[in-house]
């Protein structure tokens, strides 16, 4: 059975397009351009830190979000970011009597606006500032796997990405979901992993809890 289900964030429960668009802003370049260099990016399969090297070489991504919080422009997003599906799925998930939980690859201070938006509405939100280990590295999955209270299978990892999601937390033991949006999901969804490894593939967060709830009948 399923009985935890753990969220990645960016372009899983964040629209990041407008935390795009603002790096766009502070390198001083067109967001049409930032974009679609960030897709070329993707699509070549590189890391997505790259798109900031080709305007900016030798840029440093940690340095300059200090930079950018000292000059008043810190990173942020709010309610009005949240996919509109999000607190509906939380809802369906938690009323299902399932564990939800948040874990993704963000920093301290994205940890605490987070935890502003969700707490108490999930049982758990990790960072990996928080743990000192990112996505794809396995550490970070065993970690999830250690805060979880659900055996390895028992938890479902749901994200955008089939390099950064699925593929670490299917070696972890793990479910998973692939949510088809933002450039990651977009890009990579009809790859050959992102058709053979997802336990569930959705168009929409909403879809989780039948899924689920048909996934678990046979062990009821």
């Amino acid at each position: 059975m399923i009985r935890a289900v753990v969220f990645d964030v960016g372009e899983c429960l964040v629209d990041e397009t407008r935390e795009y668009g603002t790096w766009a802003d502070w390198l001083g370049v067109p967001r049409h351009t930032f974009a679609a260099m960030f897709g070329a990016v993707i699509a070549q399969g590189l890391d997505y830190r790259e798109t900031f090297q080709v305007f900016r070489p030798g840029f440093d991504l940690y340095e300059e979000r200090e930079l950018r919080a000292e000059a008043g422009h810190p990173e942020r997003f709010g309610e009005e970011d949240l996919y509109p599906d999000v607190r509906d799925s939380l809802k369906a998930l938690r009323a299902d009597g399932l564990w939800l939980g948040i874990a993704g690859n963000q920093t301290v201070r994205a940890g605490r606006i987070l935890r502003e938006l969700f707490s108490p509405d999930v049982d758990l939100i990790g960072t990996s500032d928080d743990w000192g280990a990112s996505k794809p590295d396995q550490a970070f999955f065993d970690r999830v796997a250690e805060v979880v209270p659900a055996g390895p299978a028992e938890i479902l990892y749901v994200g955008d990405r089939v390099d950064n999601d699925l593929r670490p937390a299917v070696a972890a033991g793990m479910r998973t979901a692939l949510v088809r949006r933002g450039p990651w999901g977009t890009i990579q969804w009809h790859t050959p992993e992102a058709q053979e490894l997802p336990t569930f593939r959705v168009e929409s967060l909403l879809e989780l809890s039948p899924l689920i709830q048909t996934f678990n009948a046979p062990a009821r």
